[in-house]
């Protein structure tokens, strides 16, 4: 559901980009250090990690022509809780827009807020931990995952939809493209439900303080958790640069719903106009979507998870799997260590002045 700047007019892309760098900002500066204890971190990083190898996982949905992959939101929330997860997901989304030129630069907001905001910081506190609030077990665990990325992915094609509607996409009519948004991403949350469900069961059955831990926003302390990473590491390097070879060709929902909805805009001008001359087709011209690209363009190592200079070569997709995941863990594990740092001396600053 990675949206692309043609999706978006500058007003709306500049506008959501300044959202997601301010919810960023806030949730760095009101995180507790509890959040980011030396358990935690390695969690954090090797989390993050998988999310952006399964991201690149689509599955097909019969019947249909399109594919879905997961977004992670709830998986990761469920490991480390709502607010390491919204910043590992958000570095996961900045990787691959600008290493794998996989989303728009001017877009990058709106992904951060669709896939990031909404399933970490609104879903997860809302929904997932009070349907865990009478107690951990794989019952209310796997109905608390099915539901919250149900919901999740639901409120974030929802935004997609209005965020278009906001840009002045006249080619995308917002009836039309959210009855073919909402429904295909039902089908992905429930996908994405029950493979959270099953990543979340197995954590918690090997080390269910850790589900634990994140769901009350707690230290974890006291407990190896050697080999949930070991196992969690493995299933990435699998994931990454295995499974990713047999993803699905078929376009994911967002683009199968775009197909759509301009498929069906262009029969309506056929048949008022008595020609098919017409172009449905959202397209990013001007300067700054110009720039955007360029600037993507520069960045990008794997450009669509390929090699540059040999797109075809399927060798491509695993590099980018594994190079990926080692980006995301490593950007993940800096940014938790650098916060986990910042908090301690400030708490260690306070405490001085307290009792000098």
């Amino acid at each position: 559901m990675h949206m692309a700047d043609a999706l978006l007019s500058p007003a709306v892309g500049l506008t959501m980009n300044a959202v997601g760098v301010a919810a960023i900002g806030v949730t760095v500066a009101k995180v507790k250090k509890d959040e980011f204890s030396e358990k935690k971190i390695p969690i954090m990083g090797v989390a993050g990690a998988l999310v952006f190898a399964g991201q690149m996982i689509n599955f097909t949905i019969p019947g249909t022509g399109s594919s879905g992959h997961i977004g992670g939101g709830i998986m990761l929330a469920g490991l480390i809780g709502g607010v390491p997860a919204f910043l590992s997901i958000s570095a996961v989304l900045i990787i691959q827009c600008l290493f794998f030129a996989d989303g728009g630069l001017l877009a990058l907001g709106c992904n951060i807020f669709n896939i990031g905001v909404i399933p970490c910081l609104i879903v997860y506190p809302l929904l997932f931990r009070p349907l865990l609030k009478g107690g951990t077990d794989y019952k209310r665990l796997s109905i608390a995952s099915v539901a919250s990325a149900v919901i999740g992915l639901e409120l974030g094609a929802f935004c997609v939809v209005l965020q278009t509607l906001l840009s002045g996409i006249t080619e995308l009519p917002f009836g039309t493209f959210i009855t073919l948004m909402l429904p295909i991403h039902l089908v992905i949350g429930l996908v994405e439900g029950m493979v959270t469900a099953a990543v979340l069961c197995f954590v918690y059955r090997m080390r269910p303080e850790i589900i634990d831990s994140s769901r009350a926003g707690e230290r974890l302390s006291g407990v190896s958790t050697k080999n949930v990473l070991i196992t969690l590491v493995a299933i990435t390097i699998v994931v990454g640069g295995v499974f990713s070879l047999f993803a699905s060709a078929d376009p994911d929902g967002l683009e199968w719903a775009i197909g759509k909805t301009t498929e069906q805009v262009l029969s309506a001008k056929t048949q008022q106009d008595g020609d098919g001359d017409g172009d449905a087709d959202a397209d990013a011209d001007g300067e700054i979507f110009n720039g955007a690209e360029d600037a993507r363009e520069n960045t990008a190592i794997l450009p669509d998870y390929a090699f540059a200079s040999d797109p075809e070569n399927k060798a491509g997709t695993s590099v980018s799997g594994i190079v990926g995941a080692v980006i995301t863990f490593a950007l993940a594990g800096v940014t938790g260590i650098i916060i986990s740092k910042v908090k301690k001396h400030r708490d260690t600053q306070v405490n001085a002045n307290t009792h000098p």
